[in-house]
């Protein structure tokens, strides 16, 4: 009999070299059933022999124990975006060298940046951190500072080596994407319909979704794949002087890399690819929605640096929107947060933009009786990247004889709201109808507590769309003021709730109490009150109540706001409901900073000027910066046009600065800045 440590190591051996050719490969060797007696070969002799139990072992992609929440991970290296170039032509890929051959101060007769070109895949981004050569932890990225570790998940996807070939490097991590093929993901729904459970809506969300679930025995129907396509912290190796050489060393580890790239020459190179994978696109096996350049040469990319959080020595060169032909079967009416009434084409489901699609926007009444669409025609349907899909024309010929009549909101709906029954209502010169019901309409319900929550709001980490699902729909919460009556006890006996979960949502709304006045306003959803907005409200009455009782020539006596915002914030303070939901909110225990007077009195010289920001100042952060202007009065807007007043540019100022030269708009540095807000 061989010695078992010596049969464990050669069983291991043949079954990462035999999965490396079924899964990266896909040029399987041996039949299924033979790497199935292997499998079980070294799985007996791990029982048999503890001390053989090595964490590269083909033994360990197992469906573990259900996870009770994903752990953060703080990367080591930020996972940062790349700048998106939306002109799909040939235009995009010329701009982006430009910009590069700029920043590298090279004179037209230099010779052709090098550049490496790759797919841009349509899936969620995965950081897998190696130590000598063993993978120990697999992460999201999350917001580029801190993911999610998604190890016990990872295991699971068979393309991912558990030990990568020749590297002993102390730490090597590798960045990439977990994506679902097409064919895996009708398959998936096939089996979903057989079985009369719900479909999935597209592989780019069912993939995303079955990494970050909490029960890894989820993942057994979910085929999932992997490519590389970047490195995150490095140690103890040496990296290659380019970025092609560097995937190329990735797959010679066994890590899968796509093949679909190139190295190629300056501008042409780029705009030839990008040709060709469009071309390609409906062809390939998965999703895409773009092709992304990289300059190949590490050193110049170390050179050109980072802009922000996005590197200047990338970018992904989008695709032109795509369109496809689809039968309208019905057209359903949304309520949304402020009550707008949008009209949804329910479809025959279609593929169109790289995923399946069977609802899209009408947008409102107007535009659906300008496109003339009725139940029954063959319509043009259209989703380019991430923007929801569209009908955008009908194919009139294709009309059937008993095709609906032209499309009339109100009278499909009978005057009342879909959801609570409240009168419709379209103001003078608007477009859209509104339910009437406001806070009491459980649609617009749901949406205002999501929108009260969010981030900018009021910042109520762990309030997500199905957790006020199930609060609004069980009745746990009728109205906002209902978040601050909530325990642990309450939250616990909700769906999917834990103990841990339900404590850590009452400490997040105690803390959301302490808020400022501006986030609350905003938090409100009043109509036409965004962040700038409410800032300026809060800026100018300095209290909530004097601004609750602010009349129509008060309000417009704030900077910006015109006649439209002054009468819907009037509307807002003007119905009882709200105020009470204002009240029972103070009353609840939210508080934040007020000043006295009946007005903010603090001079601001700079009313009615707005700045752009660009490149990096020498002393004062952006935030910094635009947080002085602002108390001046002052805007600082994201894009240059000939409404700007100033340009502040700092070192490795990009394009803002080129567009500010061609407007000729006032460029300052910091310097200038500070001089101008002394005086």
């Amino acid at each position: 009999m061989p010695d078992p440590a010596e049969r464990a190591a050669t069983l291991r051996a043949l079954l990462n070299h035999h999965a490396h050719r079924y899964y990266v490969l896909d040029a399987p060797e041996i039949p299924d059933a033979e790497y199935d007696r292997l499998f079980q070969e070294l799985q007996a002799l791990e029982a048999a022999h503890p001390e053989l139990l090595t964490a590269d072992s083909p033994t360990q992609r197992v469906i573990g124990k259900v996870l009770d929440g994903l752990v953060p991970v703080r990367h080591a290296v930020p996972m940062l975006s790349i700048d998106t170039e939306t002109d799909t032509t040939a235009a995009g890929a010329r701009k982006f060298d430009e910009r590069v051959r700029n920043a590298l101060k090279f004179d037209a007769d230099a010779p052709p940046v090098e550049y490496a070109a790759e797919l841009k895949f349509d899936g969620l981004a995965i950081n897998l951190r190696y130590e000598a050569g063993v993978l120990v932890q697999a992460a999201t990225r999350g917001d580029g500072e801190t993911g999610e570790d998604v190890t016990q998940n990872i295991r699971t996807i068979g393309q991912i080596p558990l030990r990568l070939r020749g590297m002993d490097a102390p730490v090597f991590e590798v960045r990439g994407e977990v994506y679902m093929r097409r064919d895996d993901f009708e398959a998936l729904n096939e089996a979903q319909r057989a079985k009369g459970e719900k479909t999935y809506v597209n592989p780019r969300n069912t993939a995303a979704g079955a990494v970050r679930q909490l029960d890894p025995g989820g993942l057994v129907d979910k085929k999932l794949s992997f490519f590389a396509y970047g490195l995150g912290e490095v140690r103890g190796w040496e990296l290659p002087p380019t970025h092609g050489a560097l995937l190329d060393a990735v797959a010679a580890m066994g890590l899968p890399v796509c093949a679909d790239r190139a190295v190629v020459a300056g501008a042409d190179g780029l705009i030839t690819f990008h040709a060709a994978m469009g071309a390609k696109r409906d062809a390939l096996p998965f999703d895409i929605d773009g092709v992304v350049y990289k300059v190949n040469s590490l050193a110049l990319q170390r050179q050109l640096g980072f802009k922000t959080r996005e590197p200047r020595w990338a970018v992904a060169h989008k695709y032109p929107a795509q369109e496809q032909m689809t039968l309208l079967r019905g057209i359903d009416i949304q309520v949304g947060r402020t009550g707008k009434l949008t009209p949804v084409a329910k479809l025959e489901p279609v593929f169109v933009g790289g995923t399946t699609v069977s609802n899209a926007t009408l947008h409102n009444e107007d535009e659906a009786r300008r496109k003339d669409v009725r139940i029954g025609d063959t319509v043009i349907v259209r989703r380019a990247g991430d923007v929801i899909p569209e009908v955008v024309g009908v194919v009139l010929e294709r009309r059937p004889g008993d095709a609906g009549e032209p499309f009339d909101l109100y009278k499909k709906l009978g005057g009342a709201c879909p959801v609570c029954g409240s009168a419709i209502v379209r103001e003078e010169g608007e477009v859209d109808w509104r339910c009437s019901g406001g806070i009491s309409c459980p649609a617009q319900r749901k949406q205002a507590i999501l929108h009260f929550a969010q981030r900018r709001a009021l910042d109520i980490e762990g309030l997500g769309d199905k957790l006020v699902d199930q609060m609004v729909d069980g009745g746990v919460i009728r109205a906002l003021p209902d978040l601050y009556k909530l325990g642990v006890a309450s939250l616990a006996q909700l769906e999917r709730m834990a103990d841990k979960s339900a404590a850590n949502l009452v400490a997040a709304l105690d803390k959301s109490k302490r808020t400022t006045l501006a986030r609350f306003l905003y938090g409100l959803g009043i109509r036409h009150v965004g962040e700038t907005t409410a800032k300026d409200l809060a800026r100018h009455f300095g209290a909530l109540d004097r601004l609750m009782d602010a009349s129509l020539e008060q309000l417009l006596e704030v900077s910006d706001v015109g006649p439209t915002v002054a009468q819907s914030v009037r509307t807002f303070f003007d119905q009882p409901h709200n105020r009470e939901v204002v009240e029972q909110l103070r009353a609840a225990g939210l508080q934040w900073d007020e000043h006295d007077g009946t007005a903010d009195t603090t001079p601001r010289p700079l009313a009615g000027k707005t700045f752009v920001l660009t490149g990096t100042m020498p002393t004062l952060g952006r935030e910094e910066a635009k947080a002085m202007i602002e108390a001046l009065g002052g805007k600082v807007a994201g894009s240059v046009s000939k409404k700007t007043h100033y340009v502040v540019a700092g070192e490795a100022a990009g394009s803002k600065l080129d567009k500010a030269q061609e407007l000729g708009v006032p460029v300052i540095d910091e310097a200038a800045l500070r001089a101008l807000l002394g005086s």
